[in-house]
């Protein structure tokens, strides 16, 4: 007997609290519970080296910051945690919490693909719907498998896709003016 829609548990933003710091990262997307083991080296390569360039381009421009695996609260029922987020100095200032959690929609969102089809279809289908309605104006999808980039872009209210870069690729950004980084190098 399979359980109803209505029968199912909706995990809160609360319950997150009550998990383990086991390594696991618990996420939250409307209301139901992801559970991912710990990245694996490509993995947390990859993620470092585009956090690093936005930093460094952040930095040098003093538009906005960029971090690794914040915590992102849209409601108590969407909680999740980027790989990489980028938000103005304009916007951080308004959604930044207390307890230092993001409460709204940052600019750009990259994910990095963990291994496994499910995974990925979590970044591709659950995570790319969530980060559209929120309001992200972009999201990047990195792939160190196939060592490409997947580049989402709002348009007329929704995050489509744009350009896949490949290694010989730069990827740029009308929300970065004047950053550029060579895809090769994520996965080097």
């Amino acid at each position: 007997m399979s359980q109803s829609a209505i029968d199912r548990v909706r995990w809160t933003a609360a319950d997150l609290e009550l998990f383990p710091d086991n390594g696991n990262r618990y996420e939250i997307v409307n209301g139901e519970l992801l559970v991912t083991s710990a990245p694996d080296w490509r993995h947390q390569r990859a993620s470092t080296r585009i956090c690093t360039a936005l930093d460094t381009w952040s930095l040098s421009t003093g538009l906005g910051e960029a971090v690794q695996a914040p915590g992102v609260i849209f409601t108590d029922a969407d909680n999740v945690i980027p790989d990489v987020v980028w938000v103005s100095q304009e916007r951080l200032a308004v959604l930044l919490d207390a307890a230092g959690h993001l409460t709204g929609a940052p600019e750009l969102v990259v994910e990095v693909f963990s291994l496994g089809d499910e995974n990925q279809r979590r970044d591709r289908e659950l995570k790319l719907k969530l980060y559209s309605e929120r309001g992200v104006q972009e999201y990047w999808m990195i792939d160190w498998q196939k060592q490409q980039m997947e580049v989402y872009r709002r348009e007329q209210a929704l995050l489509r896709l744009v350009n896949t870069l490949l290694p010989p690729d730069q990827v740029t950004s009308p929300l970065l003016p004047g950053f550029s980084y060579l895809i090769s190098q994520l996965f080097q």
